[in-house]
């Protein structure tokens, strides 16, 4: 399937992509400074989620590019 976005949606998904490494970028650090387990825990699940959402969202944007 060929799709073609519009520019403000590839806008959009560079946004929403920079906002997740940010929040990645975050838990990483703090997963390294905290010390409760279950803490640690919950960083560690939001970093594994945020690597596959990045994906996620750079399968979109190199399929974007291709349509231009």
């Amino acid at each position: 399937m060929n799709t073609t976005y519009a520019l403000h949606e590839t806008l959009e998904v560079h946004e929403v992509a920079a906002f997740k490494t940010v929040c990645m970028t975050k838990s990483k650090t703090m997963q390294v400074l905290v010390s409760d387990p279950e803490l640690q825990q919950i960083l560690k699940h939001d970093i594994q989620l945020s690597t596959q959402q990045l994906q996620e969202l750079s399968g979109l944007l190199s399929k974007s590019q291709q349509g231009s």
